[in-house]
């Protein structure tokens, strides 16, 4: 009964990290959203080149703090709401730059 109990224990410490990994996935979705946004934007000449590389550096940006709050093998509450706030933000700049008057030549 113990080796299994310890048996447990060891391969739930284990698959901690996997699991921490897609501990985002509703993130991931909104971030594989979003660039696909602005790839339309540019497509669409909706976005300007500066518009879009700042918007992409933005979404780089989200990506790195998701990989540092994934880091330690568990996202927080906190955490997570920070990312989401951040992906809000990121979001309403990318329908600022596409809905305002500049467009691509």
């Amino acid at each position: 009964m113990r080796n299994l109990t310890l048996t447990a224990l060891l391969l739930g410490t284990m698959t901690l990290p996997a699991f921490a990994q897609t501990a985002t996935p509703r993130l991931d979705k909104r971030e594989a959203n979003q660039q696909r946004r602005i790839d339309q934007g540019v497509k669409s000449g909706q976005l300007t080149g500066a518009e879009a590389s700042r918007l992409e550096k933005r979404e780089t940006l989200l990506q790195n703090h998701e990989a540092k709050a994934k880091a330690d093998g568990v996202v927080t509450p906190g955490e997570r709401a920070r990312l989401e706030r951040e992906a809000n933000r990121d979001s309403r700049a990318i329908a600022r730059q596409k809905n305002d008057r500049q467009v691509a030549k």
